[in-house]
């Protein structure tokens, strides 16, 4: 039984009174949905606490789960509609903070200290993006999603979504060069 498999069927029992079938959801879906909070926010309590939100936004939605995608797709754009729900609300300049450290860093040689500093600079790049540059760069590159898939959690065509990733990637290459980034260090393949 997959992953979506499992949480489709744990959704149904919720749905059908058993409160604590969701308790699979949270368990298998938390990390990445702080993970993906963490990107919005560089900082680690207020991601847990806007997945923490993300998560019962869903549970309070599952009802509106129709199975016509995959039950990973829905959560996700459950977690990314309440993330930007959150950042509008609170109108707070997340981007003029220092970031905290990454949920997974490990200490390492000299070599990989540069390249976490190079990554963590195109980070703090992806966020100063308007929200569907952005949006599309986190699905796409930092979610690991395919095309069709980062296309139906962001709610477009997969032909919009493919034009919001080349013009990011336009943008982020504008804006490394700016922070003296090579080009290299930016991934630009086309999708």
């Amino acid at each position: 039984m997959t992953r979506d498999d499992q949480d489709a069927a744990a959704a149904a029992r919720v749905i059908a009174g058993d409160p604590s079938a969701f308790a699979g959801i949270v368990r298998r879906w938390q990390y990445r949905l702080v993970n993906l909070a963490w990107r919005f926010c560089h900082q680690h309590a207020t991601a847990e606490d806007m997945a923490q939100e993300a998560f019962l936004k869903a549970y309070r939605s599952l009802g509106s789960f129709r199975g016509e995608s995959q039950f990973s797709t829905w959560l996700t754009a459950v977690a990314l509609n309440t993330y930007r729900s959150r950042l509008h609300r609170d109108r707070q300049p997340w981007l003029g903070r220092e970031p905290a450290e990454p949920i997974d860093t490990a200490p390492g040689p000299q070599n990989a200290l540069e390249q976490g500093q190079r990554a963590e600079l195109v980070r703090r790049a992806v966020l100063t993006l308007p929200a569907r540059y952005r949006d599309a760069i986190l699905m796409y590159y930092f979610e690991d999603r395919d095309i069709a898939e980062s296309a139906r959690v962001l709610g477009i065509a997969e032909g919009t979504l493919k034009a919001q990733l080349h013009r990011a990637r336009e943008l982020l290459r504008s804006r490394c060069a700016s922070l003296g980034l090579r080009l290299s260090d930016v991934q630009t393949e086309t999708p």
